[in-house]
């Protein structure tokens, strides 16, 4: 099955996480939470506490099949955080997927990876990405999946499983769950 790596980050976006964690698993994708921070707690913009698979230093070089990196306020503490740089260019560099959520294409845009590509992300980051498709709500380019906020953290979770997994798998989550 495939292997997908979230990077959690104080202040992440709860749905933005929780929503595209939750269809991968049912979809069967080994998926892996892994905290900024050494200590495996990390809490939410809307304070909800995770405790996370590992911490990403113990993650060291592995490539998953799927990077995702959730918004929210914590994306400042991503940005911050040279391995997340690292780790975002290294899975670019191997062809894997990369997906980005609300405020997180800044992730991607920072590492140079969203020049001449079409992304969304949330409307609060425009100013920084101004080729920004702010009438979509999830964009697939390449390798590179993005979507707008909270609100389309559903659209953009099956998107992924689709794309990882496929339309068929879905396709049966999404009528599971009354999508």
């Amino acid at each position: 099955m495939p292997t997908v790596l979230v990077l959690l980050a104080e202040g992440f976006e709860e749905i933005e996480t929780f929503t595209p964690v939750d269809l991968l698993r049912r979809a069967g994708a080994e998926v892996t939470l892994a905290s900024l921070a050494e200590q495996r707690h990390v809490t939410g913009r809307s304070g909800v506490t995770v405790h996370a698979d590992a911490a990403l230093s113990e993650i060291g070089g592995r490539l998953f099949d799927l990077l995702l990196l959730p918004g929210g306020p914590g994306v400042k503490n991503l940005r911050a955080d040279p391995r997340v740089d690292a780790v975002v260019r290294s899975h670019a560099a191997a062809g894997k997927w990369l997906a980005a959520i609300c405020a997180a294409p800044t992730v991607l845009h920072a590492a140079g990876l969203l020049d001449g590509r079409r992304y969304t992300a949330h409307f609060s980051v425009a100013g920084e990405l101004p080729d920004i498709l702010t009438d979509q709500r999830v964009v697939v380019d390449g390798n590179i999946l993005t979507s707008r906020g909270a609100g389309t953290a559903l659209d953009f979770g099956l998107l992924l499983v689709e794309k990882l997994v496929s339309a068929e798998k879905a396709s049966d989550i999404a009528r599971s769950i009354c999508a």
